[in-house]
């Protein structure tokens, strides 16, 4: 399993991973969606090539429920809708997918888990995903339904509300959604939009609805 050296999404340069790494605690607890989304996108946005290339970087939310069954993940806080997961619990689901991508059985993860602290983990992790791993507000987030809630939520809000702010001089590029005929949405590649929400055909159906609803004789 080979990482990319280059810096995170985004562009910007990421000298540290560990102190990357570190920074996704500040948006903890999370419910189980949310946990799965996050760890996802990091894997998604680390340029890691798989050696299992059957090990997806998504894990599900039923995965996850495995896995705490097995032991390998932590029991969350909570039960039911209610449960919530921790920081560490983050760490154990990340290094799994790892290990899994590194070609690791269950089995082997198990065992080499066994009584390992959060900070090992923590720093096993970030020496893995290296220089590619993003802090979390350049991290390319696309989740599925209802956006995050708790802490992640409003850091997201909070990260959309900068983007917004940015300097208008800077240079940018967009990204063209066709919506319909004759009608194309133009989306700035740095706006949260582009970088942390849906894909374009969610995009392009969201505005089609819009329109239909102003042009009740017909849509886009």
């Amino acid at each position: 399993m080979t990482g990319a050296g280059a810096g995170g999404a985004g562009g910007a340069p990421h000298h540290d991973p560990l102190h990357n790494l570190r920074e996704y605690r500040t948006l903890a607890p999370w419910n189980l969606r949310d946990l799965a989304a996050l760890v996802g996108a990091i894997l998604d946005a680390s340029a890691i090539t798989p050696i299992n290339a059957a090990a997806k970087a998504q894990p599900s939310e039923r995965t996850i429920r495995f896995y705490v069954t097995k032991g390998l993940v932590s029991p969350p806080e909570g039960r039911g809708t209610a449960a919530t997961y921790s920081y560490r619990h983050f760490l154990q689901l990340l290094w799994i997918k790892l290990r899994q991508m590194d070609g690791a059985t269950l089995a082997t993860i198990t065992k080499d888990m066994q009584d390992q602290t959060g900070d090992v983990l923590e720093r096993r992790a970030a020496q893995t995903l290296g220089a590619s791993l993003p802090v979390p507000d350049r991290l390319p987030l696309r989740t599925k339904g209802a956006p995050p809630r708790g802490k992640s939520g409003r850091a997201l809000t909070a990260w959309m509300a900068r983007d917004a702010e940015r300097e208008p001089d800077v240079p940018s590029s967009w990204r063209r959604i066709p919506v319909g005929r004759g009608l194309e949405l133009h989306v700035e590649a740095a706006h949260p939009l582009a970088r942390l929400g849906p894909d374009e055909g969610a995009v392009a159906d969201a505005v089609r609805q819009a329109l239909a609803k102003l042009m009740p004789h017909g849509g886009a």
